[in-house]
């Protein structure tokens, strides 16, 4: 979140009208400034679901346009997977409420002297992923664009090469801090080691294997051991790696 002297400015609500209950609580519990703004950085469940519950205090939602359609588009199976995922009473009062401002590339507010940025570079994790600059503080919330700590998830949803193209554009900004859409603040170093690397690496790796003449059945035999520290390295790598596969057939 970032505090201002008019109020609160949330990334991101959680996915579950509880959920974003609990953040809220975690907000008042640093600051009496109400919360004025959410901002979806993207479109899974995390990144907008709990959007109900901050409109009924006044909060203002923004998103960037292609997260609304993204939002809209997989809702359903975003509930359901969800549901299964937490059980019905976690899910008790959530509903589905979209933002009240769409931008299409960049968004600029000011608010209570602090001058914040809402970047959409490009498709990455999902259709619709932003940034939030503070040029000011030289800090980045990079939604997901950025995983630090665990591998990230190249998705049915994904775009890899467009992904490591929006990864440029938020590095570019030289953040000094980088609070990732998983895992803890962190620097642009280990940002750009647990995903920008993984990313290039593994596209640059399944390109050579296609033109050796592999098919995706033999995906396993790409060795992703470097990035063997990551959490979740095991569950994710071969799916990563078959997705990666499916898109460069398409290139």
């Amino acid at each position: 979140m970032i505090v201002t002297a008019q109020g609160v400015v949330l990334i991101d609500p959680g996915a579950t009208y509880k959920g974003a209950r609990m953040i809220h609580d975690a907000v008042r519990a640093i600051t009496d400034q109400p919360i004025k703004l959410v901002i979806n950085t993207g479109g899974q469940d995390h990144r907008w679901l709990g959007n109900d519950y901050f409109k009924k205090l006044g909060a203002r939602v923004i998103a960037n346009e292609n997260a609304v359609t993204d939002q809209r588009a997989r809702l359903s199976d975003e509930l359901a997977r969800l549901g299964g995922l937490v059980g019905k009473d976690a899910m008790e009062g959530t509903q589905p409420a979209y933002a009240d401002e769409t931008f299409a590339e960049t968004k600029v507010i000011e608010l209570g002297g602090k001058r914040i940025e809402i970047h959409h570079s490009g498709h990455a994790h999902t259709p619709g992923d932003s940034f939030v600059w503070l040029p000011e503080q030289k800090i980045v919330f990079s939604g997901d664009i950025v995983y630090v700590e665990r591998m990230l998830n190249v998705g049915p949803q994904s775009a890899h090469r467009r992904w490591i193209s929006a990864f440029e554009a938020m590095a570019a900004k030289a953040p000094e801090i980088v609070v990732p859409g998983h895992g803890r603040p962190t620097t642009l170093a280990q940002a750009k080691a647990d995903t920008y690397d993984y990313l290039v690496f593994l596209r640059a790796a399944v390109q050579q294997f296609i033109e050796d003449g592999n098919g995706m059945e033999a995906i396993g035999r790409i060795d992703q051991s470097r990035f063997a520290y990551l959490a979740n390295y095991d569950e994710l790598k071969g799916r990563n790696a078959q997705r990666v596969y499916a898109e460069l057939e398409w290139e």
